[in-house]
């Protein structure tokens, strides 16, 4: 594999020759090898729980220019994986503590910070510049941004993803393999998949699959070993087992196929119906904020809770029944068809796609409780534990 850049490559000084001493050594990185690192210039999206050992491993590696895009703010919910930040990071923005970090694990490192969300609008400025593009993010709109802007610039897209126990990791690079949407053409519809707040993960899961991808980063810049181009790895964290898969390049895939229709960089509420991360959301659900459903289920409203049931264990509206989304479909009889409905979820997502299959079998009553338990929780009941 020839390594990515072909740029003329710097000299290391006295203390990087010190600092890399146990790189140089390897055959396989060498000064040269070392040096290539340090001409590199990567772009990793997202400061969270992939984001961390990505961005620390990259960092110690000595890669010389390192893009970090992120807009969210250090929550203490956030401390059981994102390893980047610390306790006393909570408040801060991902961007300022994930600088501090980096800076004190190597000030050799050039740091590019973009303070927003990755958009169609500025998605070809922002990756332009970098020799590989790294998916730490958590949510199909910058998933799919990320892998079409990839295919477009022609920059290889190292993919790394994480719910509850189980992580995949590829390496998707148009030119010479197939991309993420060969393996996923379209997006899940909005809401089916739970995010990792919703679903939960464990929280050293993100340790390995970031630190997977971060070696496969490494190996990409330096021109050396075997990289999951064309290949995907399953690793299943409580059955400690890694299996693979080989991928195909899709001859219609609509980005990187023989005919593409996407030529340009879209957002995901273009063709999925959801809004992308930063912008307000926009849909044709009724809504319902806590206090006035606190009012409509003293007179008499159905509460239908459609979160999992560890989810419903640990916290719940009185009241409630609970029919979990995966299953709302095959249980939608046990919902009354004459009653006042108001659904919720843990923040609003799940329970506004459960409002639109209950009014696509007659109960056009169903409205979202805005905010789900967790507005309840601010507005209305503070004892109620939130997650």
């Amino acid at each position: 594999m020839d390594p990515i850049s072909t740029r003329k490559l710097p000299e290391l000084s006295p203390a990087e020759v010190r600092r890399y001493d146990r790189h140089l050594i390897l055959p396989e990185v060498g000064a040269e090898g070392q040096a290539r690192l340090k001409a590199s210039g990567v772009l990793v999206v997202g400061a969270g729980g992939l984001g961390s050992p990505l961005l620390l491993y990259l960092a110690a590696a000595g890669v010389g220019r390192i893009g970090l895009v992120e807009f969210d703010r250090v929550d203490e919910s956030n401390l059981q994986r994102q390893v980047l930040h610390g306790t006393k990071d909570v408040g801060r923005t991902k961007l300022a503590s994930a600088i501090d970090r980096i800076r004190d694990i190597n000030p050799n490192v050039s740091l590019e910070p973009y303070e927003t969300a990755l958009t169609s609008g500025n998605a070809m400025d922002i990756c332009r510049g970098y020799d590989v593009i790294v998916d730490g993010t958590d949510n199909f709109p910058t998933r799919y941004l990320v892998n079409d802007v990839s295919v477009l610039l022609g920059k290889p897209n190292v993919y790394g993803s994480i719910f509850r126990f189980e992580g995949q990791l590829s390496v998707f690079w148009a030119p010479h393999g197939p991309c993420y949407r060969c393996l996923y053409p379209e997006p899940p519809p909005p809401g089916m998949v739970p995010s990792c707040a919703e679903g939960g993960v464990l929280g050293v899961l993100p340790g390995v699959v970031g630190a997977l991808q971060a070696t496969e980063t490494v190996k990409l810049l330096l021109g050396r070993g075997e990289t999951m181009l064309g290949r995907l790895l399953l690793y299943d964290a409580l059955a400690m087992q890694f299996r693979e898969l080989r991928l195909g390049k899709d001859p219609s895939c609509p980005v990187c196929g023989e005919a593409p229709t996407i030529t340009e960089p879209i957002d995901y509420d273009q063709f999925c119906g959801v809004h992308s991360p930063g912008t307000e959301q926009s849909t044709d659900v009724a809504e319902v904020d806590p206090r006035e459903a606190q009012e409509r289920i003293r007179n008499g409203a159905y509460l239908l809770d459609v979160r999992n049931r560890d989810e419903w264990e640990f916290a719940r509206l009185e009241g409630a029944v609970l029919i979990p989304l995966p299953e709302l479909s095959d249980r939608i009889d046990e919902v009354p068809r004459d009653r006042d409905l108001i659904v919720y979820c843990r923040s609003g997502r799940r329970s506004a796609l459960a409002c639109l299959l209950l009014a696509a079998s007659g109960r056009s009553s169903a409205t979202n409780l805005r905010g789900g338990i967790l507005a309840w929780a601010e507005q209305i009941d503070p004892d109620i534990p939130t997650y």
